[in-house]
């Protein structure tokens, strides 16, 4: 998720071990621990532009490293404040902040190593949006509220309303759920696969993909007292023979593309006009196919050189005016 969401529930579990009067530091303990896994993120490589895909959400987020990742925080921590607290203070508030890190990630679809290096399986439990205000302002405004009154019981008010929301999340998923595999039914489609992830900032509106015969459908559902579908757009699954007939199997870019169906758990679409694989859970809009990024491929290219990493994440007034407007349920009429 983003910084301040891990920062916050870190803060707020690394509180839950603190006495009245260190909330604060134990709380800014438990902020930086939370946000210390994302450090990855400088693992990069300016000979190989998907190198990051790799290790981000890799080692420094799995359950495995969690004593050990708290352990390097505590370490470089400690001698700043080692005249008010001692390092077992630390290293508890630090481990309670970290371990929330991985486990939190998870909750969104990018994928999480949480098993690593015991599985390379990226886990996505899909129950809140990578930013979502309505989860982290509020569990802030309870860790301040911990510090300035100086009671830790609003630090398990922010606990709890952190896992009230995550649970809320799991409801909607399965409710949005029923509602995508009646789509497919109503279209005559038995879904082979089938992924569902919060749109931006809410868990009201979802996307929804899945796979019948070689076409992922892309629509967008919207769940509250009932359930209605934003009718999207369909993709051809991305195929060699189809798509790139005249790349080298054996070339460093179709490397990079399965390195880059691992990433994307194997959602790959192509799109022609830019020669893109692209990674079909990803768009600005939930009911559309139009790519966040991808991997540009030359097939004439040099066979020793690596695929062109891509990004597109404009979202105009007309395309934002259209995401709140299916938010909202006006573009969303086709009840299930």
């Amino acid at each position: 998720m983003d910084p301040l969401s891990q920062g916050t529930v870190g803060a707020a579990f690394a509180q839950s071990s603190a006495n009245k009067n260190n909330l604060l530091k134990v709380g800014l303990v438990g902020f930086l621990a939370g946000l210390a896994p994302d450090l990855d993120v400088l693992i990069q490589s300016s000979t190989d532009p998907i190198l990051f895909l790799e290790y981000h959400r890799q080692f420094s987020h799995s359950l495995f490293f969690i004593p050990f990742g708290s352990f390097i925080v505590a370490l470089l921590i400690f001698p700043l404040i080692r005249k008010s607290m001692s390092f077992k203070t630390v290293y508890i508030a630090s481990l309670l902040g970290y371990a929330t890190h991985g486990l939190l990630d998870a909750c969104t679809s990018y994928g999480t190593l949480l098993f690593w290096p015991f599985s390379n399986e990226r886990i996505t439990w899909n129950n809140i949006s990578i930013v979502d205000p309505l989860f982290t302002i509020p569990a802030l405004i309870l860790v301040g509220t911990a510090i300035k009154t100086r009671k830790r019981v609003f630090s398990f008010f922010s606990i709890g309303w952190i896992i009230f929301y995550l649970t809320l999340g799991f409801v909607q998923y399965e409710r949005a759920l029923s509602g995508a595999n009646e789509l497919a039914k109503s279209r005559g489609h038995d879904a082979e696969r089938l992924t569902l992830k919060p749109s931006f900032g809410n868990l009201i509106l979802w996307k929804s993909i899945y796979q019948y015969q070689d076409v992922f459908y892309v629509d967008a559902i919207r769940t509250v007292q009932s359930s209605t579908v934003c009718l999207g757009e369909s993709i051809s699954i991305f195929d060699y023979q189809k798509h790139l007939p005249g790349l080298d199997q054996k070339s460093q870019q179709a490397t990079d593309i399965e390195r880059f169906r691992w990433f994307s758990q194997d959602y790959l679409g192509f799109d022609e006009e830019k020669n893109l694989v692209t990674d079909v859970r990803y768009s600005m809009l939930p009911n559309e196919i139009e790519a966040m990024w991808g991997l540009v491929i030359d097939e004439q290219q040099d066979l020793a050189k690596h695929a062109i990493w891509w990004t597109g994440r404009d979202l105009d007034q007309s395309q934002w005016n259209l995401f709140l407007d299916m938010l909202s349920g006006k573009e969303c009429i086709n009840r299930i």
